[in-house]
């Protein structure tokens, strides 16, 4: 049985304002150096890899922006792909059917943590930054 994944301090929860400016922060995904991005949406907290569905790029327009002018969806900024916030569904655009990749999120004692998965991993302070 695998150990239950440990969380990681991300920021003050605080910080993390209702539909602002998202926190980006390095992971590795598959083993691989990436990008991830938290917000707050309607009250809770939401966590995603910053990769596009319809092409495997980042999607913020501007360091840690990544909602539409009416700050309701999240957009790909190359391509406008348009995904649902609150479950990273693509809602528009060419992303198809599909997701951004979730990453598990909680207020914890007044921090934002997120849990590293199986897939998704904390980058070491030996691992290349994400591109």
């Amino acid at each position: 049985m695998p150990e239950p994944a440990v969380p990681q301090r991300l920021c003050a929860a605080a910080d993390l304002v209702e539909r602002g400016k998202a926190i980006v922060f390095d992971v590795l995904v598959w083993r691989q150096p990436a990008r991830a991005f938290a917000l707050r949406f309607d009250g809770e907290l939401v966590a995603y890899v910053n990769r596009c569905v319809h092409v495997p790029m980042e999607m913020d327009w501007q360091p840690g922006e990544f909602l539409d002018q009416d700050r309701r969806w999240i957009v790909c900024a190359t391509h406008g792909a348009t995904y649902e916030p609150a479950d990273g569904r693509c809602v528009g655009g060419p992303c198809g059917r599909g997701r951004l990749m979730r990453i598990a999120i909680a207020e914890i004692d007044g921090q934002a943590c997120w849990y590293p998965s199986a897939d998704i991993r904390p980058a070491s302070a030996d691992a290349p930054a994400a591109p």
